[in-house]
């Protein structure tokens, strides 16, 4: 295939939903990278285990499908992936409200869509103290105190069934791989 990356070029990340989770799904990633180079991606990297994939693509290219497509081709999984671009993701990071807390208690929900307001107003109605999330566009913030494998909203948050969730300090490691050599100063977020 030829290669994709024409100027201008974009960078963004793939987020991988539900790979290499309690050893199911098994995707190494080496073999994910040579999948997205051979179609056509440039600058392909990953992040740790659990499908983060940063890649440079034309501008009108559509990653998800791209990425899904050649993923389902190579291994025959049908994996849900949701693309932000690397500016997209530095401002998800400036729009954190929860400034201060412990980064390994703090989670983005990335969604494919903004949620339907019933399924806003339905989450909004519970009382989840200590726990709490912040819908902004298409992420949810989850702020949870006692950590993700101890969280009661979590499972029960219909709002983030269909997304898939990194912890913060990966969201912070992301943006810095998409980072296209401008200065970001992640010490705010």
């Amino acid at each position: 295939m030829a290669n994709i990356a024409q100027d201008p070029a974009v960078r963004s990340i793939a987020l991988l939903r539900g790979i290499n989770v309690g050893g199911n799904r098994k995707i190494p990633m080496a073999d994910l990278r040579a999948w997205l180079d051979a179609a056509g991606f440039t600058d392909v990297r990953t992040y740790i285990q659990s499908g983060n994939v940063v890649v440079e693509h034309e501008t009108k290219l559509d990653v998800a499908s791209r990425v899904h497509d050649a993923i389902e081709e190579h291994s025959g999984l049908d994996v849900p992936v949701i693309v932000r671009t690397s500016q997209e993701l530095s401002a998800i990071v400036a729009a954190n409200p929860y400034h201060g807390v412990e980064p390994t208690r703090l989670h983005v929900s990335f969604l494919a869509d903004v949620p339907d307001a019933v399924a806003t107003k339905t989450a909004n109605a519970s009382d989840w103290a200590p726990e709490e999330f912040t819908m902004v566009g298409r992420e949810v913030y989850l702020h949870l105190p006692e950590g993700m494998g101890r969280s009661v909203m979590v499972p029960r948050l219909k709002l983030i069934k269909n997304a898939t969730t990194r912890n913060w300090n990966t969201v912070l490691a992301l943006v810095d791989l998409g980072d296209e050599g401008d200065e970001v100063d992640l010490t705010q977020a």
